[in-house]
């Protein structure tokens, strides 16, 4: 691939050669008349001379920049010109008539034309009229726009060359590098795929981590039990309520569950209220004696006289009814171990 590259490159030259020859051909037909004024020139051209020293030159242009140009002549010889806002750019006139004026931009490369002027402090030809035939600027036009398209080709396959040249370096090494890496590989497969077993182990153990976390386990049941017809606590049940407390500022996780309930005496709508102020006696107890986050306190329900325990019947059984059931929950997935992942003494050293 690289040598077709090149015959391209080589392919692409020969055209702008060609080029660059049928204007010099029409150079030489120019000057066949103008041999002594050309020997007289050329030891102007030769870079020697004092500043200010008129100067006329006539060749075919093979360099351009924005303010100078190359001339060379019929003895090969090269001549920087300069352009100045005062340089008269225009064609030869025929006889009893003038030539047309054109923009410095015309001056290209393959035109030949005839430069008059003085020369520069650096030894360029500073150019007070340049001057040129019709049918040189329409050949110079052809070449310039044959030319352009091929040289750009030229230096666009030139840098391809030279990318596929640096990519080729760059991938041996890069060969090199990717074997090593598959010898070790290799040789750590195994290791590799026990941390992955490892991993795996402790994502499930993760997820069923994250699944309980909605999921609470009773730790403590306490009752308190009420006088008839009372939502005042007793010294017996705040005794409870503190044992109940302390155990829950030392637990992480945890809920309060607090539901209250009657005996059976009385209307069911009253029964339900007097639940309910139960439930909110031991909640105000909890809050105000042992800052109880309110967040930490599922919301209390009174179920009033349903739900009994013991036998309505009976004094002790009404008076076991006469309760609330505070109860500490602790969230299932905290209570679970946290997943750990050894990683094997294999890849310790990677």
């Amino acid at each position: 691939m690289v040598s077709r590259r090149l015959q391209t490159v080589g392919s692409t030259a020969l055209a702008i050669g060609v080029l660059f020859i049928s204007a010099s051909v029409a150079l030489a037909q120019s000057q066949a008349g103008s041999t002594v004024t050309n020997s007289i020139n050329t030891s102007n051209n030769s870079g020697s001379g004092a500043s200010g020293q008129k100067m006329k030159v006539k060749g075919v242009v093979t360099q351009r920049e924005a303010d100078t140009f190359v001339l060379k002549d019929g003895s090969g010889v090269d001549t920087t010109v300069r352009l100045t806002s005062q340089t008269s750019v225009k064609t030869n006139g025929g006889f009893l008539r003038g030539g047309t004026n054109y923009a410095q931009t015309n001056i290209m490369r393959g035109l030949n034309l005839e430069v008059e002027g003085r020369r520069g402090s650096s030894g360029e030809l500073i150019a007070d009229k340049a001057r040129f035939n019709e049918s040189d600027l329409r050949v110079a036009r052809a070449v310039e726009s044959r030319a352009a398209p091929l040289e750009e080709r030229a230096t666009n396959t030139e840098t391809k060359l030279t990318q596929v040249e640096e990519n080729a370096q760059r991938l041996s090494g890069q060969l090199d590098e990717l074997v090593a890496v598959a010898n070790t590989a290799k040789g750590g497969a195994k290791a590799a795929q026990d941390t992955a077993d490892a991993a795996i182990a402790g994502v499930n153990e993760t997820n069923d981590r994250i699944s309980a976390l909605d999921d609470y386990t009773p730790q403590t049941t306490t009752a308190v039990n009420f006088k008839l017809n009372s939502a005042v606590l007793t010294d017996d049940a705040k005794t409870k309520l503190d044992e109940l407390a302390t155990k829950a500022l030392d637990t992480k996780g945890y809920v309060i569950e607090i539901a209250g309930f009657t005996d059976s005496t009385g209307g069911i709508e009253r029964n339900r209220r007097l639940s309910q102020r139960r439930a909110e006696s031991v909640i105000r107890y909890l809050v105000e004696n042992h800052s109880i986050p309110l967040r930490r306190i599922v919301t209390p329900y009174g179920y009033g006289k349903t739900n009994p325990i013991a036998d309505n019947s009976t004094r002790e059984g009404r008076e076991q009814n006469r309760r609330v059931e505070v109860k500490l929950l602790v969230n299932k997935g905290l209570l679970q171990p946290a997943p750990t992942m050894n990683r094997s003494s294999s890849s310790s050293g990677n």
